[in-house]
């Protein structure tokens, strides 16, 4: 059957990575496990591509792959910005271009998710 995500699922994202403090990452997976959908983590990808100027802003840079990478999907400058904005906030790369996800991932343990679950059938 095929999954349906509810018309609030991209605000529950965007509430979601407001959280995560300066100088920590998550990963799409860690974010669509929190908002309780352990499977969508390409959603999450999708709703942070879509994020735009949302208001208040959305730290998008903060999200990255299980593997410590930045998704770039092609977009060089895109991936070169995220980059950017997390090395401003103290995060390091290594020399394979990872994150050392258990120094810099964000534990957000006790953290509940924003109002209005998502919901599939």
């Amino acid at each position: 059957m095929a999954r349906v995500v509810t018309p609030g699922f991209h605000a529950r994202v965007y509430a979601m990575v407001r959280r995560i403090p300066r100088g920590r990452v998550a990963t799409y997976g860690q974010i669509a496990t929190l908002l309780g959908s352990p499977r969508v983590a390409r959603h999450v990808g999708w709703a942070l591509a879509a994020c735009g100027e949302a208001e208040p802003p959305v730290p998008w840079h903060r999200v990255i792959n299980a593997q410590g990478r930045i998704s770039s999907r092609g977009d060089v400058p895109r991936a070169e910005a995220q980059r950017h904005r997390l090395e401003r906030e103290g995060v390091r790369f290594d020399a394979r271009e990872r994150v050392d996800l258990g120094r810099y991932r964000w534990d957000a343990a006790g953290v509940e998710p924003p109002a209005d679950p998502v919901e599939f059938d």
